[in-house]
């Protein structure tokens, strides 16, 4: 008895194995899904720094071999030939090219990897990716074509050069600052740059930079002679009249504040921050070829209220809350006189609301260099609109943070505010930029 019921034992666990190892080949037969595999970057330029990285995953049967081979015209290297443990569903790897491998120029990497299903007779499913790229380890050549590079403290400058390649990025770099470089019609690349005004003469030190698609990047340096300034200091007197008049405006967008004194720090600091990082985001708006002509024309008999660069001291109740930089020139006329566009241009911005600036309108001029009108009561133009110097363009308010109906006129260089009295001078202007733009 005891003999039949060990018997019956054994062919119940016969029958149990048999079912697992006909469950577990079911499911092995069952997959028939190709693992994932991806390369990050997929194609492109790259160096001999830029690792391609390849991810290989495969979540139902594991993945069982990985082959990756690297070709470059009739030569072939096999990078990675790999059987894997049992029970791996992910693989990743980062190569790395090395110099002994390939040389410069165009190649192929393709992906192998199959994993471990009884799919296909037992072969598993396999999938092939292949990415397509260039080996360039040699950054543009840089040629300087203008001599003469002269800057004043928070005003700017032209460059010209010339590059045996198109670059993914050139410029000037200045400290944390950087102006783009454009392509002329000529093939010559043209920067206008600023020594910005918050940048002492001995920390000026600009220096070109051109970047190809694969990260190679060449500096260059050029001769500049850079003057610094003084600007002066200005005291501005906050009343409760102005609380009263200008902050309800702002409320929304800081509430619950406990009075109208933090209130206006909140908007003189914080919102004014926001509103030039804006600038920034508005000078990648622009045209890669002078739009303007000439010099750059003034509000008509229009007083000069406050200066470029004025460094405010800001009083309530006889005691200082606030220090800022006035970063335009105020001129005032009657009460919503006509403003004219300064030169030609491209409206890039027409706000009703530009925060401290109230409505305002900026006009672009090319190369980055754009001009901004704010406090207006009235914008005559929309996003766009292409105009003509002397065009009207809206009139002067008292929207935003303006004590009194005047315009706020500030000239903007690559999101930087400038000098606007330089533009106004035309002899500067051929000097310094049009000459060069004219210059073969």
């Amino acid at each position: 008895m005891a003999k039949k019921k060990s018997r019956i034992g054994q062919i119940f666990l016969l029958i149990i194995l048999v079912a697992v190892l006909g469950t577990g080949a079911y499911l092995l037969y069952k997959d028939t899904t190709a693992p994932q595999a991806a390369l990050t970057p997929g194609d492109g330029f790259i160096t001999y720094k830029t690792p391609i990285n390849v991810n290989i995953s495969d979540v139902q049967s594991g993945i069982k071999a990985v082959k990756i081979v690297l070709t470059q015209g009739e030569k072939k290297t096999t990078l990675t030939e790999k059987i894997l443990p049992k029970g791996s569903f992910d693989y990743n790897e980062d190569i790395l090219i090395k110099k002994k491998q390939i040389k410069e120029g165009p190649f192929e990497l393709a992906v192998w990897a199959v994993d471990t299903s009884l799919a296909g007779f037992g072969s598993g499913n396999a999938v092939i990716v292949r990415g397509n790229y260039t080996l360039d380890t040699i950054a543009p050549k840089i040629n300087v074509l203008t001599t003469s590079h002269n800057l004043n403290q928070g005003g700017c400058g032209l460059l010209l050069y010339k590059l045996n390649e198109e670059p993914a990025k050139t410029g000037v770099q200045v400290n944390e600052d950087f102006f783009p470089g454009y392509k002329q019609p000529d093939g010559r690349y043209a920067c206008l740059f600023a020594m910005p005004y918050y940048t002492e003469k001995k920390d000026f030190n600009p220096i070109l930079i051109a970047e190809d698609a694969a990260g190679n990047t060449r500096k260059a340096s050029f001769w500049y002679h850079a003057n610094g300034k003084k600007y002066r200091h200005d005291r501005i007197n906050i009343s409760d009249r102005f609380l009263n008049a200008k902050m309800p405006q702002f409320e929304n967008d800081y509430p619950e504040l406990p009075s109208q004194v933090e209130l206006f720090l909140k908007v003189n600091r914080e919102l004014r921050k926001k509103n030039r990082a804006e600038l920034h985001r508005v000078a990648k708006e622009t045209s890669p070829t002078l739009l303007f002509e000439g010099k750059f024309s003034r509000l008509p008999n229009a007083a000069t209220r406050a200066g470029f660069g004025d460094k405010r001291s800001y009083y309530y109740a006889d005691k200082v809350i606030d220090k800022q930089t006035h970063l335009g020139i105020d001129l005032a006329s009657i009460r919503n006189a006509p403003i004219p566009a300064a030169n030609n241009g491209r409206v890039v911005l027409a706000a009703s609301d530009f925060g401290i600036y109230g409505n305002a309108v900026i006009i672009d001029h090319g190369l980055g260099l754009q001009t901004l009108y704010s406090h207006l009561s009235q914008i005559d133009v929309a996003p766009g609109d292409m105009v003509a110097k002397g065009q009207i363009i809206g009139k002067t308010g008292a929207t935003g943070m303006a004590g009194g109906d005047h315009l706020h006129y500030g000239v903007i260089c690559a999101g930087i505010p400038v000098n606007p009295v330089e533009w106004w001078d035309g002899q500067w202007i051929k000097n310094n930029i049009t000459s060069k733009l004219d210059s073969e």
